[in-house]
């Protein structure tokens, strides 16, 4: 139905809201003939769910009811959308239109699979928001569109977005998951990419929308994420696997999810529109449909083949699903009965519209043969038109080229043509070092080729009514089918092409606990490892018995790439790709929230520290006991004694939970923490200080924790800082940067003076902390280790072993 061809959205949004602030939301993807269907209640103010659901679906029609006798708890989405979304077209319906009984009923007649699997019963008298939404989105596509939706067809998925991981739009911004904040890199000529352009090596336009889907929502349950990784497995062991299935997937054409559409929706009428003007053009894409459908079942053997001695769970059940289902072979049987055998999907435009023309087996319908041999006619004409202006103008290079909107005309090489062009020739337009033109003749000629093209058009789909009617029938297998080939393109063409490209075993597969720890060794940058090939590795630990994390180091150190690092890492696991580390074991993360930058909103009249605040309110209004929050330099756009209060706060909430938190700051005295809370713990990045300057040489020790490539500020040159436990760190390093920046050397020494009787202070506060609380901190560093061995993988021996270690170091005080 949409002859976008690009890897633009397709779906169309409908939205409705309550009194309670719950919203009900409806997407429809007009590409692939499916619907999702979401309803929740909005926690936060500026509406930070329904932002992220608009930002994950990016549609291109957005249906609202009208907003006039609305009052102002049920007006605030469509003020949204003004305000968000004014590029994207809104259509106001009426509040009759958003009719949740005739939404139930749609969807018990539409969806695919049985309603009663779906929870249909349930959710028409508990999510009643959301089937009211989809009542409002059908009615306008069918109305809109001219079409009307075939029954069992949609696939439909009842809140879609909540059986993944939630990232919300500001943290999907934050990571630069689809798109960076800066393109090119400073001091440098590479070009920074995101995560998704990254992993972008897919050959169909629907696998780079799952990509892309699958990045801003990852799985979060532990069956596909393992069958994925599995597959992985197979494909990197197996190398003749890997590269057939790469031959074989590029026999399919990279279309083939859009050709559901045309089988999902149907036209009101066919043989009354058939005269109508613009009727040719949907008739040649209907044609194309069958004509590419056509070409993807020639190539199911192939898959066939390659995929019959797969090991791997996911690969044998697409085998067995997909391969062996003998309702293909119908539907080719079927196909093959109309359809001329030597018949295939083209992408050169003159070769596609001669094969659309000619896809009715000859015979079939005499008015189609008329048609033809007209189109045949014209078409020689214009070729014996060209030979004849390149004799007579002496133009041996003169081509002629075929556009699918413009049809036939000239391309004439510059240096050819001596002095002017002649008179003949039309719509003369230079483009490049070639002139673009036309003839009348030509003209004439064009407009009969497209006369006869459109013919054969509406002819052939009236001859294929009774075919689109079987295809129909069966259209649940075409979705399958189209599913499949999305993720084989993403599995094989993005995780696995990607894989190999790199040195042996610097991606390694991710292991998952239930409720284990969070524990990445010699992690690296996904994103920023491409650009700097001497990235140094660095490590993570944390678990429920050491929950949060807090990073200090000196400005530029790169504390922001070691949190977006993690965040990334923790992503591409749970997709079901390799991560950049030599170990990793992870615990499913279901929210992730970021709170990183510090930039104002003249959108909602917003300061700095306003949207810090309302960013911070969400997270803490929505966190779980499985949320992943990283939280960068909080409450610094304020005072700093109301800022680090903030701040501390914050942590303290933070910690009620078993979420995991990495918490990055200048704040001194927020390691604090760590005296009175045993599940804190203090990294900081390593700096040496020489001669009252900073000196970014890598000290030459263990690495236990460490960081990579940044930009040095002083010097523009390339540093190393090396990340270690403790509170130890540069002192006063604000100061040395302030030196260096050229203040007055009084205000300086000022500055030392005030800045260490704080410091003395606070020292004092520490000692006593930790006199206090030593014997807690004891005990929750021994819960800890118990909690590693118990999310082990080691052998009973080696598990005695480590705690007969463990009870001697309690013995001795050594903990």
């Amino acid at each position: 139905m949409e002859d976008d061809s690009g890897e633009s959205s397709s779906f169309v949004v409908g939205i409705i809201e309550n009194r309670a602030k719950e919203v009900g939301l409806a997407a429809f993807d007009l590409r692939s003939a499916s619907l999702h269907l979401s309803q929740y209640i909005e926690t936060s103010s500026s509406y930070q769910n329904t932002k992220t659901l608009l930002h994950f679906y990016d549609p291109v029609v957005v249906i609202v009811p009208p907003n006039k006798s609305a009052s102002n708890s049920t007006a605030a989405v469509t003020e949204l959308v003004d305000r968000f979304y004014g590029s994207v077209k809104k259509v106001v319906l009426a509040r009759g239109c958003f009719d949740d009984t005739k939404g139930a009923i749609l969807i018990k007649n539409l969806a695919a699979k049985d309603p009663s699997a779906l929870g249909s019963d349930t959710y028409h008298k508990q999510y009643y928001l959301c089937l009211a939404a989809a009542a409002a989105t059908l009615k306008w596509t069918e109305t809109e569109k001219g079409v009307v939706v075939t029954n069992h067809s949609l696939s439909v998925t009842f809140n879609g977005s909540f059986d993944h991981m939630n990232i919300d739009a500001t943290s999907v911004q934050n990571l630069e998951i689809i798109e960076p904040f800066h393109s090119a890199l400073l001091g440098t000529r590479n070009k920074k990419r995101s995560l998704f352009h990254m992993l972008k090596t897919t050959k169909t336009i629907g696998g780079t929308r799952l990509l892309r889907a699958n990045l801003l929502q990852p799985l979060k349950t532990l069956k596909p994420i393992n069958a994925r990784l599995d597959c992985l497995d197979e494909l990197m062991s197996n190398e003749r696997l890997f590269f057939a299935l790469c031959q074989v997937l590029r026999k399919f054409p990279k279309e083939t999810d859009r050709v559901l559409c045309h089988f999902c929706f149907k036209p009101k009428k066919v043989t009354v529109q058939a005269l109508a003007v613009d009727r040719a053009k949907k008739s040649q894409m209907l044609v194309s449909s069958v004509i590419l459908l056509k070409t993807a079942l020639d190539a199911l053997p192939l898959l066939s083949k390659v995929l019959k001695d797969a090991e791997s769970f996911l690969l044998s059940n697409i085998y067995k699903s997909v391969c062996e289902n003998e309702k293909y072979d119908l539907i080719k049987k079927r196909i093959a009965e109309i359809i001329d055998e030597d018949v295939l999907h083209a992408r050169v435009p003159f070769v596609a519209c001669t094969q659309q023309c000619f896809a009715v087996k000859a015979g079939v319908d005499g008015l189609l043969d008329i048609s033809r041999k007209s189109f045949c006619e014209t078409s020689e004409a214009i070729h014996n038109l060209a030979n004849n202006y390149r004799e007579d103008f002496k133009l041996p290079n003169l081509k002629l080229t075929f556009k699918n909107r413009q049809g036939f005309h000239f391309v004439i090489p510059q240096k050819n043509i001596q002095g002017k062009l002649p008179s003949k020739f039309i719509q003369v337009v230079k483009h490049g070092n070639n002139i673009h033109c036309s003839t009348l003749e030509l003209a004439f000629l064009n407009a009969r080729n497209k006369s006869a093209a459109a013919e054969c058009y509406t002819r052939t789909e009236i001859c294929l009514e009774d075919l689109m009617d079987a295809i129909r029938e069966n259209v649940s297998v075409l979705t399958l089918l189209a599913e499949v080939l999305c993720l084989l393109d993403v599995i094989v063409n993005s995780f696995a092409h990607m894989i190999s490209t790199k040195p042996v075993d610097q991606y390694t597969r991710p292991e998952f606990t239930e409720n284990g720890p969070m524990a990445i060794d010699s992690g690296r940058h996904p994103i920023l490892e491409t650009i700097h090939n001497d990235f140094v590795a660095n490590n993570i630990f944390l678990s429920e018995a050491s929950n949060m994390v807090i990073v200090m180091g000196p400005n530029m150190s790169g504390k922001s790439t070691y949190l977006q690092q993690v965040c990334l890492i923790v992503i591409l696991a749970q997709v079901g790709c390799y991560v950049p580390a030599c170990f990793s074991t992870l615990r499913v993360v279901d929210r992730m929230f970021t709170r990183m930058g510090a930039v104002d909103n003249l959108e909602s009249n917003s300061s700095t520290f306003m949207t810090e605040m309302k960013e911070t309110a969400f997270i803490m209004q929505n966190v779980s006991q499985r949320s992943l929050i990283v939280m960068d330099e909080l409450g610094r756009a304020t005072s700093s004694s109301d800022g680090f209060a903030i701040a501390w706060s914050c942590c303290e909430h933070l910690l009620s939970f078993k979420a995991y938190t990495l918490f990055a700051t200048h704040m001194e005295n927020i390691s604090g923490l760590a005296t009175i809370y045993p599940n804190v713990k203090i990294l900081h990045f390593h700096v040496d200080l020489k001669n009252n300057h900073l000196d970014f040489k890598v000290v030459s020790l263990p690495i236990s924790y460490c960081l990579g490539m940044i930009i040095c500020e002083l010097k523009f040159c390339f540093a190393q800082f090396q990340l270690k436990e403790g509170t130890k760190h540069v002192p006063h390093y604000g100061l040395l940067l302030a030196e260096v920046a050229g203040l007055p050397s009084s205000v300086i020494e000022t500055a030392r003076m005030i800045t260490s009787r704080i410091s003395e202070k606070e020292m004092k506060r520490r000692e006593v902390n930790c006199l206090q609380h030593h014997s807690i901190q004891r005990a929750y560093h021994v819960a800890q280790r118990l909690l590693c061995l118990k999310y082990s993988n080691q052998d009973e021996d080696t598990v005695r072993q480590a705690l007969q270690n463990l009870k001697e170091c309690c013995d001795m005080q050594k903990l």
